[in-house]
């Protein structure tokens, strides 16, 4: 058996172009046959919704509460809710981060002066997990999409984004294969009705409940690409 878990996925409440709550984002994605999902909002330079004035610590246990007020609703549910952050680092590039907790951001309060190297050397340090999202997005927002992605602090590339077109998905699949690095699939979703729910994650042949269970089964290389819909 085969457990389906959305691995980029936003809310109302974190992200500024998110159209639909956490909540009804869970719910969706239960409806749809998954056994959990990560919820990557847009963190401190991307498009976040968290006010950018609070003091460091009220401003990370914001993006912290998002996921908080959303589990018990996913506890209902037995969905596994993990929690993770999108990290744009520049040139409308950005990483997914997982397997860390709000502690982690609390305790790194210069993380905005860092560089995305040395912001991904401590997420390693802290054994959390970074894959580059849509690596090669060319849309009308993005003011340089010539511009390569940073990727020496990556343990993985999104090669399939259901949002980005299949010529961008293949040029990040080349990516990921000639550096050796592993592959990874995510909707991107940001409303609770979104084409994209259903189409896109990592299969696991366990349960995973917890971002250090889900961490652990990405190096292992236990996940498999959910393309199209489709286990491949």
């Amino acid at each position: 058996m085969w457990y389906r878990y959305e691995t980029h996925m936003h809310s109302r409440e974190g992200s500024a172009c998110g159209k639909a709550g956490a909540a009804d984002m869970i719910r969706a994605y239960h409806a749809a046959g998954y056994a959990g999902a990560v919820l990557t909002d847009h963190f401190i330079f991307g498009n976040t919704a968290v006010p950018r004035n609070l003091p460091w610590e009220k401003r990370m246990q914001r993006y912290y509460d998002v996921y908080l007020r959303a589990k018990p609703v996913a506890e209902a549910l037995d969905f596994d809710l993990l929690f993770g952050i999108e990290h744009a680092y520049g040139n409308s590039k950005e990483i997914l981060i997982y397997g860390i907790d709000v502690a982690f951001l609390k305790r790194n309060p210069d993380i905005p002066t860092l560089s995305v190297e040395e912001f991904g050397r401590r997420v390693h340090a802290a054994g959390g997990y970074i894959s580059h999202a849509h690596p090669f997005r060319d849309k009308p927002y993005i003011r340089h999409p010539e511009i390569e992605p940073t990727v020496s602090m990556c343990d993985a590339i999104e090669v399939y984004n259901f949002s980005d077109s299949a010529q961008t998905n293949a040029r990040a699949a080349a990516l990921a294969d000639r550096l050796g690095l592993a592959k990874m699939s995510g909707a991107d979703a940001h409303w609770a009705d979104y084409e994209g729910i259903g189409q896109a994650g990592l299969a696991f042949p366990c349960r995973l409940r917890t971002g250090e269970a889900f961490v652990a089964a990405l190096r292992a290389g236990k996940g498999r690409l959910i393309i199209g819909g489709k286990i491949v």
